[in-house]
């Protein structure tokens, strides 16, 4: 399997999708102004002591307070609430975390309004993005993840991940570690780090420790509060750093800082990978040409189509995510209805394990599946699920088929569940539902170039319309296209665009800053 990131950025968003053999199982937006990330660290005052539900709410700087449970606080606040007393302290120098006393770890077992109170200044790291009406969600036991490593301060402990198999390897990572890492650091040693050598190790330790320092010194400096102390890396960066594999083939990226910055970063972790970090330069947008756009349009919405006809109706409420699995208008099988529901399931426990990882769905999902009298055919298609799932990241729980016929799912949420909007709306009516004759486009087209040029004095610019109006444009040896750059000049160049409707245009300078010449008067 080859996995290729296509990285498209726009003026207010970027878009990011992971392909595996060309098809698309993860996409993530981000605005570019977007401040809240999950790992951004604060430091923070509390708001408010909730005893009934054991936590506090601390203010963050988000239009709603940010919610830290007692457990959430760690079993070693203890010793990060008396190092944080140093430090406040002594606003002349930053107290050596060498030299801090490690104090016994606070009990699960306890009080919130025992440990905390209000007006008290902690350093947080966000867990949970907000979500719907609730704010950020946090936590005290502060991480510094890498590459190979994850850095945790206030603890001695080194641990292997579980994933590592062999028992000579994990011995000679944690023996590794335990020579390298400061005193008071705990490390936790993910599963790329099999078989790294000890200079790959300690570089990034000593990154990680720097983050710290850091992180530290901003705390110290802080004159207001809330302080923003740690900003997490961009979304493609931190997407990389936690899936970066062999298995990678390419990484696409339309923008120049963007590119080198994740140019620099695969470079600093994996150097003999920097080759396939690539600027792309084409003239169609960077998703239409890696068939991103037609994916996108045809994996979200309400209905999601699979092999021979099925389909999945999935529907998000408060509580949870329903999915329903219908057979459509599919062929039977010819070995009966048995066969028949048993092919569908499977189809789409394959779908479903897609769907999850490419809206990240999380929280509870219940999967209504079509009704299978055999029990060797319910437990194959537990297992089916069970075996796509392994290629989720995320944390998750799958249940067996209930009697019922319902499977029930528990999957990570971290951040909100990703909402693209497929349905387009009409440009051209602006919900009035009557629009000019189609016929008259290119007229509305020319009317906005002549603007363009002879009034705005803008010569050369770019206009992205629907592949079929582009295909109309430039047909013909005479073609319209042809004719507006005899009369406007040859700075006239049309493009397709898989992402506008219809009756939609859009004109972007030379440099890709978009031309607002939107205007309700001639629909557009």
């Amino acid at each position: 399997m080859t996995c290729e990131v296509i990285v498209d950025v726009q003026p207010k968003k970027i878009a990011i999708a992971l392909t595996e053999d060309k098809r698309l199982v993860e996409y993530q937006e981000e605005q570019q102004q977007a401040s809240f990330n999950v790992g951004n660290i604060y430091f923070a005052k509390v708001r408010k002591l909730m005893p009934g539900l054991n936590a506090c709410f601390v203010n963050v700087g988000h239009e709603r307070d940010a919610f830290l449970h007692y457990l959430d606080l760690g079993p070693q606040y203890n010793s990060y609430a008396k190092y944080l007393k140093h430090i406040l302290n002594d606003k002349k120098s930053i107290f050596p975390m060498a030299k801090a006393a490690i104090q016994p770890e606070l009990p699960k077992e306890g009080s919130v309004q025992n440990v905390l109170e209000l007006g008290q200044e902690l350093l947080v790291q966000i867990v949970k993005e907000p979500i719907s009406t609730k704010g950020p969600r946090l936590t005290c036991e502060i991480t510094f993840p890498g590459r190979f490593l994850v850095l945790v301060p206030f603890t001695d402990k080194v641990h292997v991940s579980s994933k590592i198999k062999s028992s000579a390897e994990r011995a000679r990572l944690k023996q590794l570690i335990q020579s390298i890492k400061p005193k008071n650091f705990g490390v936790i040693v993910r599963t790329v780090a099999e078989g790294k050598r000890v200079a790959e190790l300690d570089a990034e330790l000593m990154a990680l420790l720097h983050r710290w320092e850091d992180t530290i010194a901003r705390a110290h400096a802080a004159k207001q509060l809330p302080a923003l102390c740690y900003e997490e890396t961009s979304r493609t960066v931190a997407l990389l750093r936690d899936l970066l594999t062999p298995t990678y083939e390419n990484i696409y990226i339309n923008d120049p800082r963007i590119f080198q910055e994740v140019h620099d970063y695969v470079q600093l972790i994996a150097p003999e990978m920097t080759g396939i970090v690539k600027l792309y330069k084409g003239k169609l947008p960077i998703f239409d040409n890696f068939d991103v756009t037609r994916q996108i349009k045809t994996s979200f919405g309400k209905t999601v189509s699979y092999k021979h006809g099925a389909y999945l109706i999935i529907e998000h409420t408060e509580a949870l995510h329903v999915v329903d699995v219908n057979s459509g208008n599919r062929a039977k099988n010819p070995d009966g209805q048995e066969a028949n529901a048993l092919e569908v399931n499977l189809g789409a426990a394959d779908e479903l394990a897609r769907q999850l990882r490419l809206r990240d769905m999380g929280g509870i999902i219940v999967v209504d599946f079509i009704d299978m009298s055999l029990a060797e055919d319910r437990q194959k298609l537990y297992e089916r699920m069970c075996e796509n799932m392994k290629r989720d990241r995320a944390r998750h729980n799958i249940l067996p088929l209930s009697k019922f016929g319902l499977m029930q799912i528990t999957r990570q949420r971290v951040r909100p569940v990703m909402e693209v909007h497929v349905d387009e709306t009409c440009p051209t009516c602006m919900g009035k539902g009557t629009i000019k004759s189609s016929f008259l486009f290119t007229d509305v087209l020319e009317k906005k170039i002549d603007q363009l040029v002879n009034q705005l004095g803008i010569k050369s610019f770019v206009l992205h319309v629907h592949p079929y109006v582009a295909a109309y444009i430039n047909q013909g040896l005479i073609s319209l296209k042809l004719r507006w750059q005899m009369k406007y000049g040859f700075g006239v160049r049309i493009m397709p665009n898989q992402r506008l409707a219809f009756l939609q245009c859009q004109f972007f300078t030379t440099d890709g800053e978009e031309i607002d010449m939107k205007s309700e008067g001639d629909n557009m």
